[in-house]
């Protein structure tokens, strides 16, 4: 019988973060290997490996047999704890692959690679070529090889191209956790890290939302979570259900997830008329990266709906221009399904760009929030999405945003042509750790439309300069500003007290005269959170009191109000309210529970025919429409007394996409003290179950 020889080619890529040995990554390094330099660690993993199989494999007697000819290939991983596991073996015999699978087994444990001095996992493929013969003996082969290799025709490399990037996919290793996209804003998931954010000595600045990975992975370890709620199963449906996305791929400078999206959900409201409510989301949700300073991401939504029937009406009462009937709140334009249901597409997406670590640009259409609290009265999310240019800017103890957006106004009484009239937004916002207790904001903003063909107005293209004075030089219609001040002070790693205050304008002469003018519009927020309350981990406690006064970010030029496609830009019930809320959220790796109560007071407009007045709650009114000029209160016009109550609670399916199964009742009781066709007592329990994919706030308390 002919002797067996070994011949092993081996094809090892080391891919981590960089897909190569740089500065920031050192690979595995293989027993007695310890004293070969950075450089040199790759060849001696090489070596010792090829050494290891030409010592220990022993070929199976099927192979003389048949006088075979050919590869095993192989697929294997060393984790981070230094661990060798076969991944995948393709082979003719399974005798072949029997045996492999031996060898690999009694690999010695290697010292694990790792990436900025973190244990990470590797991947390797291997060819073992077969007849046989020892590596030591071959060298001069494989050189000689890779010589003729280099003067290959062109014609040959082109052809074989494509499937070359084949030879460069590698395990996904999670890259979006330090990347520059924005992790998906909802307060249930950002409340997971919050008290990370808010530790003592930390220089985060929490305010501008949504966050990038990259700012926030400097406190919270995402991968440790996602790790920490992995089920472990081997099959690939098990996987993509539980653990992974449902395509994750990652080569050299380039990665991309894609995961499908479902808002998938049933319930019934003790109010209505018809029988259930549901909701039918389908979508897809890409993110991605090229290099390490450029990411992107889209989301793409097909939606129906039929809703309780005080968030139908509420919906309705946001009509556009046109023949569609509703506005669902925070999405966008619905048009009429089947009698009593809305179809209402969304779409969102935007790219992100850090040339250099202290600055971030983003361009898209989606959203964006300013504030510790609940509700913010600076910028919230309970509007549609819109088209942003947002540049963030940090640097020694300051964090500095400045957000461009371009709104629409599309009531009737605005359109041209059909079209709805386009209005433009800016605003910066100033964040200081002045100490390691205390954070002061600066926030200003200023609205315009296409007055006079100006359309975007470069003069708010400078991001330093400062609204009211530009407003000023460009006349008194021209625009309408706000400004605005936060502060936040961590009492100790537990508490943290937070607050906003909005001037929309203010006579200091009114004040004094005690009367009560309307022109004192302004606004405060004041609030408190407590982590890991009573020495419950992972259970946050939070109160928070809002108010603003009446007319606040309304004005005399109506489409210069604070708000967009009908909704408002800061607070959910526009102006003329106070409202008091107290949260809990708990997690327990994959289950979750949130608790929320909201008792407040409104006031709403009679527009009855007899009093048409504006009482300062609707932004789309003009202000001068008002009944007096002094004794001006909150909750004047309709007062309206209102509780809602919220508890919802679930269990996380899939952790990298925040798939969550969920069961949620709400309670809203609207008391008004006077009856019209839109303003009248209601008192509904709303309880949905359902399956979702959590990537954006739902405000139902409207």
């Amino acid at each position: 019988m002919k002797k067996l020889f070994l011949f092993i080619f081996t094809i090892i890529t080391f891919n981590s973060f960089s897909q190569s040995i740089n500065n920031y990554e050192k690979p595995p390094v293989f027993p007695d290997c310890e004293s070969q330099s950075i450089d040199n660690l790759k060849a001696c993993f090489n070596n010792k490996l090829n050494q290891h199989i030409y010592s220990n494999f022993k070929v199976p007697q099927i192979v003389f047999d048949e006088n075979y000819k050919g590869d095993i290939k192989i697929l294997f991983e060393v984790d981070n704890e230094g661990g060798v596991s076969v991944l995948y073996i393709d082979s003719v015999y399974d005798e072949l692959k029997e045996e492999t699978k031996r060898v690999f087994d009694s690999l010695p444990k290697v010292t694990p690679g790792t990436y900025n001095s973190r244990p990470i996992s590797f991947q390797y493929s291997l060819t073992v070529k077969i007849p046989l013969v020892n590596p030591e003996t071959v060298q001069s082969e494989i050189e000689k090889t890779e010589t003729i290799k280099k003067v290959t025709d062109l014609d040959e490399i082109v052809s074989t191209e494509f499937d070359s990037i084949n030879k460069n996919i590698v395990k996904y290793q999670n890259l979006e956790y330090s990347s520059q996209l924005n992790i998906p804003f909802t307060h249930t998931y950002y409340a997971r890290f919050d008290a990370n954010m808010n530790g003592l000595g930390t220089n985060s600045h929490t305010a501008s939302k949504p966050f990038i990975y990259d700012e926030v992975a400097k406190y919270y370890d995402f991968e440790a979570e996602k790790k920490a709620l992995i089920k472990g199963s081997d099959s690939w449906w098990s996987k993509k259900l539980w653990d992974e996305h449902l395509v994750q791929v990652q080569g050299k400078d380039y990665w991309f997830t894609i995961d499908p999206v479902f808002d998938l959900q049933v319930g019934k409201d003790t109010e209505a008329d018809f029988n259930t409510t549901y909701n039918n989301t389908r979508g897809f949700y890409v993110q991605g990266g090229l290099g390490k300073k450029f990411n992107f991401s889209a989301s793409v939504f097909e939606s129906q709906g039929r809703f309780a029937q005080y968030f139908n009406d509420y919906a309705e009462s946001l009509k556009a221009f046109g023949p569609d009937p509703a506005i669902i709140p925070g999405r966008g334009i619905a048009k009429r399904f089947k009698e009593d249901s809305y179809d209402y597409p969304v779409a969102e997406a935007y790219i992100s760009y850090s040339p250099a670590e202290f600055i971030n640009v983003q361009f898209g259409h989606g959203k964006n929030f300013i504030g510790d609290g609940y509700r913010s009265l600076f910028q919230s999310d309970v509007t549609s999405p819109y088209p942003f240019l947002k540049l963030n800017t940090k640097f020694w103890k300051i964090k500095y945003t400045n957000t461009w957006m371009w709104l629409k106004d599309v009531r009737p009484e605005v359109v041209v042509d059909k079209a709805f009239l386009t209005k433009y937004m800016a605003n910066h916002y100033l964040s200081w750790n002045v100490s390691k207790r205390l954070n002061i904001g600066l926030f200003e903003s200023v609205i315009w439309n296409n007055t006079n063909d100006r359309g975007f107005d470069i003069n708010y293209l400078n991001p330093l300069i400062f609204f009211r004075a530009i407003e000023f030089e460009t006349g008194q219609g021209a625009g309408n500003a706000v400004v605005g001040a936060s502060a936040k002070y961590k009492w100790n790693n537990k508490v943290n007290l937070y607050g906003q205050f909005i001037l929309d304008e203010f006579s200091l002469n009114d004040v004094k005269a005690g009367n009560k003018s309307w022109k004192n519009k302004f606004g405060y927020q004041l609030g408190v959170k407590y982590y890991n309350a009573f020495k419950v981990d992972n259970l946050l406690l939070q109160f928070e009191y809002n108010q603003v006064r009446p007319y606040t970010y309304s004005h005399n030029t109506i489409v210069l109000n604070y708000a967009h496609n009908n909704q408002p830009m800061a607070h959910l019930w526009g102006a003329n309210f106070k409202e008091a809320i107290l949260i809990g959220r708990y997690n327990y790796q994959r289950w979750f529970a949130d608790a929320k109560f909201i008792v407040g007071l409104r006031g709403f407009d009679f527009n009855d025919g007899t009093d048409d007045f504006s009482y300062g709650g609707d932004l789309y009114r003009d202000y001068n429409d008002r009944p007096f000029d002094s004794g001006v209160e909150i909750g004047q016009g309709i007062k309206t007394k209102t509780i809602n109550a919220e508890l919802q609670a679930g269990y996380i399916i899939n952790p990298v996409s925040n798939l969550k199964l969920f069961t949620n009742i709400s309670y809203r009781n609207f008391n008004p003290d006077a009856t019209t066709l839109t303003t009248f007592k209601r008192n509904t329990v709303w309880l949905s179950v359902g399956v979702r994919t959590d990537l954006f706030n739902w405000y139902i308390d409207n």
